[in-house]
């Protein structure tokens, strides 16, 4: 080998590898984004529907109140708004506090719940992904 092939050689350096590829594959179609959305969507509102027929449950049979006032109590203590009914039994006061707890755990369960199929989309489009070395 002459000298000048030996310079050309060095100058070049080893032959060039193929960047490791680091990020996610390309984002889901819309189809599949939306049934994701949908189904999580399906989950929280059962959720949301199971948590709010036990209160009206509980606070008819506790506290003797009307359907529509079940209703009522049990969708303000839902949503995060408070009670409206003052309870006259020791009982009554018993689960309308362990409700009242149940309930903001259902509610943030459920947001993160909805969120879920969003955030997973804004996480891939970002290319944010965990490091496997």
């Amino acid at each position: 080998m002459s000298a000048r092939d030996r310079s050309t050689r060095n100058a070049q350096g080893p032959p060039a590898q193929a960047p490791t590829r680091r990020f996610a594959g390309p984002l889901a179609s819309r189809t599949i984004f939306l049934s994701r959305f949908r189904r999580a969507a399906t989950y929280a509102l059962a959720l949301v529907a199971v948590t709010l027929v036990v209160g009206m449950i509980g606070y008819r049979a506790l506290e003797k109140l009307s359907w529509l006032d079940a209703f009522h109590q049990s969708a303000l203590l839902l949503s995060g708004m408070g009670p409206v009914v003052d309870m006259k039994s020791d009982a009554g006061k018993i689960f309308d506090g362990i409700y009242a707890l149940f309930c903001g755990v259902i509610l943030l369960a459920s947001t993160g719940l909805m969120f879920t199929p969003v955030i997973h989309r804004l996480l891939h489009r970002f290319h944010i992904e965990d490091a496997r070395d």
